[in-house]
């Protein structure tokens, strides 16, 4: 799956930019990333929101890794794998069994956004599973990107394009030849939102998310990390 968004909808994370300044290396355009995924393989799904968003996926594989995409109210989510909880979390927000993967998280963000003081990233704290799921909320430009706590099934990466797009792929090597060293494994157990204070951990709720640069010969420019605090053991 990919998700591309532009630098006029998000905050791009500094810290991406200066290990791609650090160690220049070669980078492409968001626009030839977005058609190097379409041209991959056959069937892939391309949707398109005006300048700022590009989201697309193969939805082929095997049942229990593939992407499911599902657009409601404006709400537009690509979510890869499995979640363990579907009974549970159909239960909690009230929702239809026919619901997926992707249609329930749409469901709890809107619930959580419309009718809770929560902000919506406290989803995350309900799932059960081995997940990263991209959702992109066009009424208020939002987007919530988030990784399972343990990311060894799927695993996500993300990028800075070379115009400044802020990319993200369960794909390493398209984000490789597109983002140079402005590239990292997205944190396990983290979401980011441009919204809700940019990179931070659900998975062990107040500690801090910090950044360490990587060695030159690294694939990766630098790597994020969940700080322990003293309190949290």
């Amino acid at each position: 799956m990919l998700g591309v968004f532009s630098g006029d909808v998000v905050d791009v994370p500094a810290e991406l930019m200066a290990a791609g300044s650090r160690t220049p290396c070669p980078k492409t355009q968001a626009l030839e990333l977005v058609n190097r995924f379409v041209g991959s393989t056959r069937g892939v799904v391309l949707l398109k929101f005006g300048g700022v968003a590009r989201l697309a996926f193969r939805p082929v594989g095997q049942a229990f890794i593939r992407t499911r995409f599902v657009t409601e109210d404006a709400i537009q989510c690509l979510f890869k794998g499995v979640l363990t909880n579907l009974a549970s979390l159909r239960q909690l927000y009230g929702l239809r069994k026919c619901h997926d993967e992707a249609a329930t998280v749409i469901e709890a963000y809107k619930v959580l956004r419309d009718q809770s003081p929560d902000p919506p990233s406290s989803l995350l704290s309900h799932l059960s599973g081995s997940f990263a799921f991209v959702l992109f909320d066009m009424m208020s430009s939002s987007i919530l990107v988030a990784s399972d706590v343990d990311g060894m099934v799927v695993r996500l990466f993300w990028g800075i394009t070379s115009d400044g797009f802020l990319a993200f792929s369960d794909d390493l090597e398209l984000l490789k030849r597109s983002c140079g060293k402005s590239l990292a494994p997205f944190p396990q157990g983290c979401f980011y939102s441009n919204t809700l204070g940019g990179l931070k951990s659900y998975g062990s709720p107040g500690d801090r998310v910090i950044a360490v640069l990587e060695n030159e010969e690294e694939i990766f420019g630098v790597t994020f990390k969940v700080e322990r605090s003293a309190d949290s053991g």
